[in-house]
C-alpha cells in the first residue's frame, strides 16, 4: 500500500488500507469458529466466544460490524480524506495497541 502510494501519489491518486478486528458476519459468527476458539467447551456458543474477542481489544467490545467497515471506507473515499495517503487505518478497537 505504501509503495503504490507513493508511485501514484504524483498522479492524484490515494492509496489507503483498512485493518479490522473481528467483525460480525457469518464468516466469523458460526459453530466452527466458536469450537476453535473455545476447544475447551464442549459445545460453545456466541457468548462464549464473545468472552475470547474481548481480550483482542482495548475497547471493552467482542467485534465490530460490517457498518463500522464501512465507514471507514467510505471516509477514506470521501473528500474530507482527500490529503491522506499511505495510511493503514485499523478499525479494531485498540487491538493493535495490545
Amino acid at each position: 500500500m505504501r509503495s503504490f502510494a507513493v508511485e501514484l501519489g504524483p498522479r492524484n491518486i490515494r492509496v489507503n488500507s483498512v485493518h479490522p478486528t473481528h467483525v460480525n458476519t457469518p464468516l466469523l459468527m458460526n459453530d466452527n469458529t466458536f469450537r476453535l476458539f473455545r476447544p475447551d467447551l464442549e459445545n460453545p456458543g456466541l457468548d462464549d466466544f464473545a468472552l475470547i474477542c474481548r481480550t483482542f481489544h482495548v475497547l471493552p467490545i467482542p467485534w465490530v460490524t460490517a457498518e463500522d467497515i464501512s465507514n471507514a471506507v467510505l471516509f477514506l473515499a470521501s473528500d474530507e480524506s482527500r490529503y491522506i495517503t499511505g495510511v493503514a487505518l485499523p478499525v479494531d478497537a485498540g487491538s493493535c495497541l495490545k
